[in-house]
Protein backbone atom coordinates (compact mmCIF):
# COMPACT_ATOMS: atom_id res chain seq x y z
CA UNK A 1 0.00 0.00 0.00
CA UNK A 2 1.24 3.48 -0.85
CA UNK A 3 1.85 5.86 2.04
CA UNK A 4 1.58 9.63 2.19
CA UNK A 5 4.34 11.83 3.63
CA UNK A 6 2.65 12.27 7.01
CA UNK A 7 2.12 8.50 7.24
CA UNK A 8 5.86 7.70 7.31
CA UNK A 9 5.95 6.72 11.04
CA UNK A 10 3.02 4.38 10.42
CA UNK A 11 4.64 2.98 7.27
CA UNK A 12 7.83 2.19 9.18
CA UNK A 13 5.89 0.42 11.93
CA UNK A 14 3.88 -1.60 9.43
CA UNK A 15 7.11 -2.57 7.65
CA UNK A 16 8.49 -3.90 10.94
CA UNK A 17 5.31 -5.91 11.52
CA UNK A 18 5.52 -7.41 8.04
CA UNK A 19 9.20 -8.26 8.49
CA UNK A 20 8.48 -10.07 11.76
CA UNK A 21 5.63 -12.02 10.20
CA UNK A 22 7.89 -13.05 7.33
CA UNK A 23 10.60 -14.29 9.69
CA UNK A 24 8.57 -16.68 11.83
CA UNK A 25 5.15 -17.41 13.26
CA UNK A 26 6.24 -18.85 16.63
CA UNK A 27 4.55 -17.72 19.83
CA UNK A 28 7.22 -15.24 20.92
CA UNK A 29 7.23 -13.50 17.52
CA UNK A 30 3.41 -13.57 17.41
CA UNK A 31 3.24 -11.77 20.77
CA UNK A 32 5.61 -9.06 19.52
CA UNK A 33 3.57 -8.68 16.36
CA UNK A 34 0.38 -8.30 18.36
CA UNK A 35 1.93 -5.53 20.48
CA UNK A 36 3.18 -3.73 17.38
CA UNK A 37 -0.21 -4.05 15.67
CA UNK A 38 -1.89 -2.46 18.68
CA UNK A 39 0.70 0.32 18.60
CA UNK A 40 0.10 0.81 14.87
CA UNK A 41 -3.65 1.06 15.44
CA UNK A 42 -3.19 3.76 18.09
CA UNK A 43 -0.70 5.63 15.89
CA UNK A 44 -3.11 5.51 12.96
CA UNK A 45 -5.92 6.92 15.11
CA UNK A 46 -3.64 9.70 16.36
CA UNK A 47 -2.44 10.60 12.87
CA UNK A 48 -5.90 10.77 11.32
CA UNK A 49 -7.57 12.57 14.21
CA UNK A 50 -5.37 15.62 13.79
CA UNK A 51 -4.84 16.16 10.05
CA UNK A 52 -4.45 19.66 8.67
CA UNK A 53 -6.32 20.78 5.56
CA UNK A 54 -3.53 19.96 3.10
CA UNK A 55 -3.08 16.49 4.55
CA UNK A 56 -6.80 15.85 4.09
CA UNK A 57 -6.49 16.98 0.49
CA UNK A 58 -3.74 14.40 0.07
CA UNK A 59 -5.95 11.69 1.55
CA UNK A 60 -8.74 12.58 -0.91
CA UNK A 61 -6.21 11.90 -3.70
CA UNK A 62 -4.63 8.80 -2.17
CA UNK A 63 -3.57 6.43 -4.98
CA UNK A 64 -5.19 3.46 -3.21
CA UNK A 65 -8.44 5.26 -2.45
CA UNK A 66 -11.48 3.38 -3.81
CA UNK A 67 -12.91 4.80 -7.02
CA UNK A 68 -16.41 4.65 -8.45
CA UNK A 69 -16.01 1.18 -9.98
CA UNK A 70 -14.72 -0.20 -6.67
CA UNK A 71 -17.89 0.96 -4.89
CA UNK A 72 -20.02 -0.20 -7.80
CA UNK A 73 -18.78 -3.77 -7.43
CA UNK A 74 -19.67 -3.91 -3.74
CA UNK A 75 -22.91 -1.93 -3.49
CA UNK A 76 -24.71 -2.71 -6.75
CA UNK A 77 -25.62 -5.79 -8.79
CA UNK A 78 -26.17 -6.48 -12.50
CA UNK A 79 -24.39 -3.40 -13.79
CA UNK A 80 -24.83 -2.80 -17.51
CA UNK A 81 -22.64 -0.04 -18.89
CA UNK A 82 -23.92 2.23 -21.64
CA UNK A 83 -21.35 3.98 -23.82
CA UNK A 84 -21.17 7.07 -25.97
CA UNK A 85 -22.91 10.41 -26.34
CA UNK A 86 -24.39 9.62 -29.80
CA UNK A 87 -22.56 12.67 -31.17
CA UNK A 88 -18.79 12.19 -30.98
CA UNK A 89 -17.39 9.29 -28.94
CA UNK A 90 -17.37 7.51 -25.61
CA UNK A 91 -15.50 9.19 -22.75
CA UNK A 92 -13.88 6.67 -20.36
CA UNK A 93 -13.50 9.38 -17.68
CA UNK A 94 -17.21 8.98 -16.95
CA UNK A 95 -18.75 5.53 -16.51
CA UNK A 96 -22.52 5.25 -16.79
CA UNK A 97 -25.19 2.59 -16.97
CA UNK A 98 -27.96 0.85 -15.07
CA UNK A 99 -27.58 -1.39 -12.04
CA UNK A 100 -29.65 -2.83 -9.23
CA UNK A 101 -29.63 -1.62 -5.64
CA UNK A 102 -31.42 -4.20 -3.47
CA UNK A 103 -33.26 -5.37 -6.57
CA UNK A 104 -34.35 -1.90 -7.70
CA UNK A 105 -33.11 -0.61 -11.05
CA UNK A 106 -31.18 2.66 -10.78
CA UNK A 107 -29.03 4.75 -13.10
CA UNK A 108 -25.43 5.10 -11.91
CA UNK A 109 -23.00 7.67 -13.29
CA UNK A 110 -19.54 8.45 -11.98
CA UNK A 111 -16.11 9.84 -12.67
CA UNK A 112 -13.47 7.14 -12.89
CA UNK A 113 -9.75 7.63 -12.34
CA UNK A 114 -7.12 5.03 -13.17
CA UNK A 115 -4.65 2.99 -11.12
CA UNK A 116 -1.83 2.16 -13.53
CA UNK A 117 -0.18 4.72 -15.80
CA UNK A 118 -1.92 3.23 -18.82
CA UNK A 119 -5.34 3.34 -17.15
CA UNK A 120 -4.79 6.88 -15.86
CA UNK A 121 -4.15 8.05 -19.41
CA UNK A 122 -7.14 6.05 -20.70
CA UNK A 123 -9.42 7.61 -18.06
CA UNK A 124 -7.75 11.02 -18.49
CA UNK A 125 -7.18 11.16 -14.71
CA UNK A 126 -10.95 11.41 -14.17
CA UNK A 127 -11.20 14.70 -16.10
CA UNK A 128 -14.15 14.38 -18.45
CA UNK A 129 -14.44 15.77 -21.97
CA UNK A 130 -17.75 17.31 -23.13
CA UNK A 131 -18.85 13.97 -24.57
CA UNK A 132 -18.61 12.50 -21.08
CA UNK A 133 -21.15 14.97 -19.75
CA UNK A 134 -23.33 14.53 -22.83
CA UNK A 135 -23.26 10.79 -22.21
CA UNK A 136 -24.31 11.42 -18.61
CA UNK A 137 -27.19 13.62 -19.82
CA UNK A 138 -28.33 10.93 -22.23
CA UNK A 139 -28.44 8.38 -19.44
CA UNK A 140 -30.20 10.72 -17.00
CA UNK A 141 -32.89 11.53 -19.56
CA UNK A 142 -33.34 7.80 -20.18
CA UNK A 143 -33.66 7.16 -16.45
CA UNK A 144 -36.21 9.96 -16.16
CA UNK A 145 -38.27 8.48 -19.00
CA UNK A 146 -38.47 5.11 -17.27
CA UNK A 147 -38.79 6.47 -13.72
CA UNK A 148 -35.44 5.21 -12.43
CA UNK A 149 -33.58 7.03 -9.63
CA UNK A 150 -30.28 8.64 -10.63
CA UNK A 151 -27.18 8.16 -8.46
CA UNK A 152 -24.04 10.09 -9.39
CA UNK A 153 -20.53 9.71 -7.98
CA UNK A 154 -18.07 12.58 -8.16
CA UNK A 155 -14.30 12.19 -8.14
CA UNK A 156 -12.48 14.64 -10.38
CA UNK A 157 -10.07 17.58 -10.09
CA UNK A 158 -12.22 19.27 -12.74
CA UNK A 159 -13.45 18.98 -16.30
CA UNK A 160 -10.71 18.60 -18.92
CA UNK A 161 -9.55 22.09 -20.03
CA UNK A 162 -7.77 21.06 -23.23
CA UNK A 163 -8.17 22.73 -26.62
CA UNK A 164 -10.17 19.86 -28.12
CA UNK A 165 -12.60 19.87 -25.21
CA UNK A 166 -13.13 23.61 -25.56
CA UNK A 167 -13.64 23.27 -29.31
CA UNK A 168 -16.35 20.66 -28.72
CA UNK A 169 -18.19 22.87 -26.21
CA UNK A 170 -17.02 21.95 -22.72
CA UNK A 171 -18.84 24.81 -20.99
CA UNK A 172 -22.03 24.15 -22.96
CA UNK A 173 -21.93 20.46 -22.05
CA UNK A 174 -21.54 21.28 -18.35
CA UNK A 175 -24.32 23.85 -18.54
CA UNK A 176 -26.61 21.34 -20.22
CA UNK A 177 -25.84 18.78 -17.51
CA UNK A 178 -26.87 21.33 -14.86
CA UNK A 179 -30.11 21.99 -16.74
CA UNK A 180 -30.94 18.31 -17.29
CA UNK A 181 -30.33 17.41 -13.64
CA UNK A 182 -32.47 20.30 -12.44
CA UNK A 183 -35.42 19.07 -14.51
CA UNK A 184 -35.37 15.37 -13.60
CA UNK A 185 -38.60 14.08 -12.06
CA UNK A 186 -36.90 11.18 -10.29
CA UNK A 187 -34.85 11.08 -7.06
CA UNK A 188 -31.26 12.26 -7.60
CA UNK A 189 -28.46 11.57 -5.12
CA UNK A 190 -24.89 12.77 -5.68
CA UNK A 191 -21.91 11.50 -3.68
CA UNK A 192 -18.45 13.09 -3.59
CA UNK A 193 -16.07 10.15 -3.26
CA UNK A 194 -12.68 11.86 -3.42
CA UNK A 195 -12.02 15.13 -5.20
CA UNK A 196 -14.99 17.31 -6.06
CA UNK A 197 -13.43 19.97 -8.22
CA UNK A 198 -14.95 22.89 -10.13
CA UNK A 199 -17.69 22.68 -12.76
CA UNK A 200 -16.55 19.17 -13.61
CA UNK A 201 -17.92 18.07 -10.23
CA UNK A 202 -21.00 20.30 -10.22
CA UNK A 203 -22.06 18.88 -13.59
CA UNK A 204 -22.97 15.67 -11.73
CA UNK A 205 -23.93 17.41 -8.48
CA UNK A 206 -27.35 19.04 -8.97
CA UNK A 207 -29.13 16.55 -6.74
CA UNK A 208 -31.87 16.33 -4.14
CA UNK A 209 -29.29 15.01 -1.70
CA UNK A 210 -25.56 15.64 -1.86
CA UNK A 211 -23.43 13.27 0.22
CA UNK A 212 -19.72 13.48 0.90
CA UNK A 213 -17.19 10.95 2.12
CA UNK A 214 -15.36 11.94 5.31
CA UNK A 215 -11.99 12.55 3.61
CA UNK A 216 -13.33 13.97 0.36
CA UNK A 217 -12.97 17.61 -0.76
CA UNK A 218 -15.38 19.91 -2.60
CA UNK A 219 -14.25 23.22 -4.09
CA UNK A 220 -14.55 25.60 -7.04
CA UNK A 221 -10.95 24.90 -8.10
CA UNK A 222 -8.02 22.72 -7.06
CA UNK A 223 -5.73 24.27 -4.44
CA UNK A 224 -2.84 24.29 -6.94
CA UNK A 225 -4.99 25.99 -9.56
CA UNK A 226 -6.14 28.58 -7.06
CA UNK A 227 -2.54 29.25 -5.96
CA UNK A 228 -1.37 29.66 -9.54
CA UNK A 229 -4.05 32.33 -10.10
CA UNK A 230 -3.72 34.22 -6.82
CA UNK A 231 0.03 34.03 -6.28
CA UNK A 232 1.27 32.74 -9.66
CA UNK A 233 2.84 29.90 -7.71
CA UNK A 234 1.25 26.43 -7.72
CA UNK A 235 3.47 25.31 -4.84
CA UNK A 236 1.34 27.46 -2.52
CA UNK A 237 -1.45 24.91 -2.84
CA UNK A 238 -1.47 24.21 0.94
CA UNK A 239 -2.10 27.90 1.63
CA UNK A 240 -4.88 28.02 -0.96
CA UNK A 241 -6.44 24.87 0.51
CA UNK A 242 -6.86 26.69 3.82
CA UNK A 243 -8.78 29.50 2.12
CA UNK A 244 -11.00 27.38 -0.13
CA UNK A 245 -13.04 25.85 2.74
CA UNK A 246 -13.13 22.55 0.87
CA UNK A 247 -13.59 20.06 3.71
CA UNK A 248 -16.85 18.22 4.53
CA UNK A 249 -17.46 20.27 7.68
CA UNK A 250 -17.21 23.46 5.62
CA UNK A 251 -19.59 22.09 2.99
CA UNK A 252 -22.18 21.14 5.61
CA UNK A 253 -21.93 24.53 7.31
CA UNK A 254 -22.43 26.28 3.96
CA UNK A 255 -25.45 24.14 3.12
CA UNK A 256 -23.76 22.46 0.15
CA UNK A 257 -23.81 18.92 1.52
CA UNK A 258 -26.55 17.02 3.36
CA UNK A 259 -24.55 14.25 5.02
CA UNK A 260 -20.93 13.30 5.62
CA UNK A 261 -20.34 9.55 5.38
CA UNK A 262 -17.87 8.13 7.90
CA UNK A 263 -14.79 6.36 6.60
CA UNK A 264 -12.74 3.69 8.40
CA UNK A 265 -9.89 4.95 10.57
CA UNK A 266 -7.07 5.80 8.19
CA UNK A 267 -9.36 6.50 5.25
CA UNK A 268 -11.48 4.46 2.85
CA UNK A 269 -8.39 2.87 1.28
CA UNK A 270 -7.67 1.09 4.57
CA UNK A 271 -10.96 -0.85 4.59
CA UNK A 272 -12.75 -0.54 1.26
CA UNK A 273 -15.54 -2.96 2.14
CA UNK A 274 -16.42 -1.01 5.28
CA UNK A 275 -16.39 2.28 3.38
CA UNK A 276 -18.66 0.77 0.71
CA UNK A 277 -21.06 -0.51 3.37
CA UNK A 278 -21.28 2.95 4.92
CA UNK A 279 -21.94 4.53 1.54
CA UNK A 280 -24.50 1.92 0.56
CA UNK A 281 -26.44 2.41 3.80
CA UNK A 282 -26.51 6.19 3.28
CA UNK A 283 -27.74 5.81 -0.30
CA UNK A 284 -30.53 3.47 0.79
CA UNK A 285 -31.63 5.82 3.57
CA UNK A 286 -31.87 8.90 1.37
CA UNK A 287 -33.44 7.00 -1.50
CA UNK A 288 -36.22 5.77 0.81
CA UNK A 289 -36.91 9.34 1.89
CA UNK A 290 -36.93 10.77 -1.64
CA UNK A 291 -39.20 8.06 -3.05
CA UNK A 292 -42.01 9.49 -0.93
CA UNK A 293 -42.05 12.58 -3.19
CA UNK A 294 -43.62 12.77 -6.63
CA UNK A 295 -41.94 14.26 -9.72
CA UNK A 296 -42.93 17.94 -9.27
CA UNK A 297 -42.09 17.79 -5.56
CA UNK A 298 -38.64 16.39 -6.35
CA UNK A 299 -38.01 19.22 -8.81
CA UNK A 300 -39.17 21.79 -6.26
CA UNK A 301 -37.01 20.22 -3.57
CA UNK A 302 -33.95 20.44 -5.81
CA UNK A 303 -34.74 24.01 -6.84
CA UNK A 304 -35.18 25.24 -3.27
CA UNK A 305 -32.01 23.47 -2.17
CA UNK A 306 -29.78 25.22 -4.69
CA UNK A 307 -31.53 28.58 -4.51
CA UNK A 308 -30.80 28.64 -0.77
CA UNK A 309 -27.04 28.29 -1.32
CA UNK A 310 -25.24 31.55 -0.76
CA UNK A 311 -28.40 33.36 0.32
CA UNK A 312 -28.07 36.08 2.93
CA UNK A 313 -30.81 36.78 5.43
CA UNK A 314 -31.06 39.93 7.51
Amino acid sequence: MAHLEFEKPLAELEARIKALKDVSDDTEIADQVKILEQRAEVLQQDLYSDLDVWQRVQVSRHPDRPYFLDYLDVIFDDFMELHGDRSFRDDPAIVSGFARLDGESVAVIGHQKGRSTKEKVHRNFGMAHPEGYRKACRLMELADRFNRPVLTFIDTPGAYPGLGAEERGQSEAIGRALLVMSQLKVPVIATILGEGGSGGALALGVANRVLMMQFATYSVITPEGCASILWRDGTKGPLAAEQLKLLPDNAVALGLVDEVIDEPIGGAHRAKEEAADNLGNALRKHLRQLKRLDGPALMDDRYEKFRAMGAFTS
